[in-house]
């Protein structure tokens, strides 16, 4: 059996035999008798396992080592300790497979640094177990609201030749040998001679492959891994990440923020029903008031403001900002806390300055602005960026032009606007993002099972 059914069903199997398998967290040992904390990865809770000197294999058993894998046969008793209801009384303990000395994840408190060092170790210790749990939970949870309502799953290539933010961050791939590279009269790299005949990229986003599905089925939803090359060594960025990212035909950008918000509070109640104590021992050691954080995004009402109103707030607020805020500019990260913090809440930012926006979002009445949307909670920052996307095929070249776009490259996703085009809208989640929200983690290489980010490529 598991200890996920043994701790969901105790009373069931009080008394009763049992086995299970799993690693030794812990080992106290004690001159006639023993613990072990037992984890098989069924669960966040801990099996303590008690034995004593009259099992023939006492001596043996008092040898194992923390990071070993067992099976264990016993009965389930009600626990003579304070700490826990029941612990299982051990009748014999085997030996599957063995941990050396130097084993690096030893029962006390490592930082988050030096565990990063051991990735390929982290999650058996409880914090990182509890934080790939809800980052488990939360993409089911992802899914199973997009599949719900409605939506079609949209698997979009890794490999591309379009660059969807024109921002020249996007990773090169080629078959030719550095060593002998073809070239043209002009001294260039002869790219007609590459596998695919050009250039190509691994993807920074699958929204351009994504808007000429929903042009088709309506609504659907991409969630797969995006790269960037940006050479940023900030808690919130990697270079490799996952993202989600829906398109909805015939939506404009009010009926996104609906969206938006209605999926978030979706997969943040998931996330507090199924992993409650994984939240508890994340509220109790990595972020105090975390489940009160979470709880409180649920039943709140989030704020729609223009970032006009939103620069108007930041400069009455009467506070002394390290960047002053700007009407045709980005707000700061220190502005994002204090508009979160002014509304008690999440907070819907829209109508960009248009120059600071890619050139795929609609442009508003006005000339100056466009219809994005970015979504603003506290303690995170910027969660969710989105926009209504410009369907007038004259007005979007424009705007590449404006931009410096190659439009060679994105010649068939222009072309969308000529064939049918209809009001659609979309928005892009970052998925490690939202996990850093829903942990209380800090650092996105501590939601990432494997992180890639400058100067840092292992496993």
């Amino acid at each position: 059996m598991d200890a996920k059914e043994l701790w969901e069903t105790p009373k069931k199997y009080l008394d009763k035999q049992i086995e299970l398998d799993g690693w030794i967290r812990n080992h106290r040992k004690q001159k006639n008798f023993g613990f072990i904390n037992l984890n098989d990865g069924t669960c966040f809770k801990q099996t303590q396992i008690v034995y004593d000197d009259s099992l023939s294999k006492f001596e043996e058993i008092q040898k194992l080592k923390v990071g070993s894998a067992v099976h264990v046969l016993g009965r389930l008793a009600k626990s003579e300790g304070g700490k826990q209801d029941y612990e299982v009384k051990a009748i014999d303990v085997v030996l599957l497979g063995d941990a050396d000395e130097d084993y690096p994840i030893q029962p006390k408190r490592h930082t988050l640094e030096f565990l990063r060092e051991q990735a390929y170790l982290r999650p058996r210790t409880n914090t990182y177990f509890a934080i790939f749990k809800i980052r488990s939970v939360a993409a089911m949870a992802i899914h199973a609201y997009f599949q719900k309502n409605g939506y079609v799953y949209v698997n979009t290539p890794l490999i591309t030749t379009a660059d969807c933010e024109g921002s020249d961050q996007m990773f090169k791939i080629t078959t030719l040998d550095f060593n002998n590279l073809p070239k043209n009269k002009d001294g260039s790299v002869d790219m007609s001679k590459d596998l695919f005949g050009k250039k190509a990229f691994i993807t920074g986003s699958g929204q351009l492959h994504g808007e000429a599905f929903a042009l088709a089925f309506q609504k659907i939803y991409t969630f797969g891994p995006t790269f960037r090359t940006e050479n940023s060594n900030t808690k919130t960025h990697a270079n490799e990440f996952w993202m989600i990212e829906p398109e909805i035909a015939f939506c404009d950008i009010n009926k996104l923020m609906d969206i938006e918000e209605d999926m978030l509070k979706s997969v943040v109640r998931e996330v507090l029903e199924k992993c409650s104590e994984e939240l508890e021992f994340l509220d109790k050691n990595v972020q105090n008031g975390l489940i009160q954080k979470l709880q409180q995004l649920v039943d709140s009402k989030f704020v729609r403001i223009s970032h006009h109103e939103a620069i108007d707030i930041l400069k009455n607020s009467g506070e002394k900002w390290e960047f002053e805020p700007n009407y045709d500019s980005d707000i700061a990260k220190e502005h994002e806390k204090y508009l979160t913090s002014y509304f008690n809440g999440p907070v819907f930012i829209k109508d960009w300055p248009k120059d600071i926006k890619a050139y795929y979002m609609k442009l508003n009445d006005d000339g100056k602005t466009v219809a994005a949307v970015d979504l603003e909670v506290p303690g995170a920052g910027e969660l969710m960026g989105g926009s209504q996307r410009e369907t007038d095929y004259q007005k979007i070249l424009s705007r590449c032009k404006e931009l410096g776009v190659d439009t060679s490259t994105i010649d068939w996703y222009l072309n969308l606007r000529r064939f049918g085009s209809v009001e659609h809208s979309g928005f892009g989640m970052g998925f490690e993002r939202l996990i850093i929200y829903l942990t209380g983690v800090e650092n996105i290489r501590d939601v990432i099972p494997f992180p890639r980010t400058p100067n840092n490529c292992l496993y």
